[in-house]
């Protein structure tokens, strides 16, 4: 079984990647797995940011790699953690996730999450439980290594 202990270093890299999560989730308001330019740009004008129709466009064009004129989850992580150093991330969140792991069981629910979390989260159990649906391949209710591993193989 993981232990855990105070807000390490993983986990306060995994809460950064699972903030982007959630950001991503507020971005695709159909829930269809894709942020559009008309998405990005609502968004970013109720943050208070007014980007021209060109800033969004070249703000997609940055970010959608494959240019199916959406950005999927993979591409908003890509484009959010370029700056960090992604071999050393990719380590962080895979050990991240063996400490989030309490149960000892392979995968991570929502309460784990929270739990890991703990008083310094900004996030309550309702939000760990939403993040880990959004993120759960098999809708178990739970992560597996595998469902995490979308994470993790982009950052790599």
């Amino acid at each position: 079984m993981a232990q855990h202990g105070s807000l390490s270093a993983e986990t306060e890299t995994l809460s950064y990647v699972l903030r982007l999560l959630e950001a991503f989730r507020a971005f695709d308001s159909d829930n269809d797995g894709g942020i559009t330019v008309a998405e990005l740009g609502g968004v970013m004008g109720s943050l208070g940011y007014n980007p021209s129709d060109q800033e969004v466009r070249a703000m997609m064009q940055q970010g959608d790699k494959n240019r199916d004129g959406l950005l999927s989850i993979q591409e908003f992580l890509e484009l959010n953690t370029k700056e960090l150093e992604l071999g050393g991330l990719a380590n962080s969140l895979k050990t991240a996730f063996e400490n989030m792991d309490l149960e000892g069981d392979e995968v991570v629910t929502g309460e784990e999450l929270f739990e890991v979390l703990g008083n310094s989260n900004e996030l309550g159990l309702e939000e760990c439980e939403a993040i880990i649906a959004s993120i759960d391949g098999d809708g178990d209710g739970a992560i597996s290594y595998e469902d995490f591993n979308l994470i993790v193989s982009c950052l790599i």
